[in-house]
């Protein structure tokens, strides 16, 4: 074995270091884990008063309460329209609920649950539409 100054040492350890950086980013592009396939249950709320903060906070508060007691909802998320502006956005809702489930079935429980029957009970006195879009990933 060859005596190197510490100038070459480093330098190998460096180059060597950069390749197999490199290598470990290359590879993890190819052996990522693939994010797990979900249901998204995407549901929007027209209120019957628009401007009424009471009904929206009442509805707010219903999806905040219904997300920690229904038992399949994986994720949600609860959102306002954006102040985005393009002719393809519809600002038209008042309150938008996401929901992610592991799969359609956790989705259908979820229907039935109590937790979320006894939301509609509590709640549906406030809006006058709901739309809601379903997915599945592909």
């Amino acid at each position: 074995m060859s005596k190197q100054s510490r100038r070459q040492f480093m330098s190998t350890a460096a180059k060597t270091a950069a390749v197999t950086g490199i290598a470990t980013l290359t590879g993890g592009a190819v052996t990522a884990k693939e994010t797990p396939k979900v249901f998204i249950h995407h549901v929007y709320f027209w209120l019957n008063n628009p401007d009424s903060q009471e009904d929206k906070d009442k509805l707010i508060a219903g999806l905040r309460k219904l997300a920690v007691t229904a038992k399949t909802i994986q994720q949600h998320h609860i959102g306002l329209p954006s102040t985005t502006n393009r002719d393809v956005i519809d600002r038209s809702y008042a309150v938008s609920w996401m929901l992610f489930f592991k799969n359609k079935a956790e989705q259908d429980i979820y229907q039935t649950d109590p937790a979320h029957l006894n939301f509609i009970k509590e709640c549906s006195s406030v809006w006058k539409k709901v739309i809601v879009y379903d997915s599945e990933d592909i």
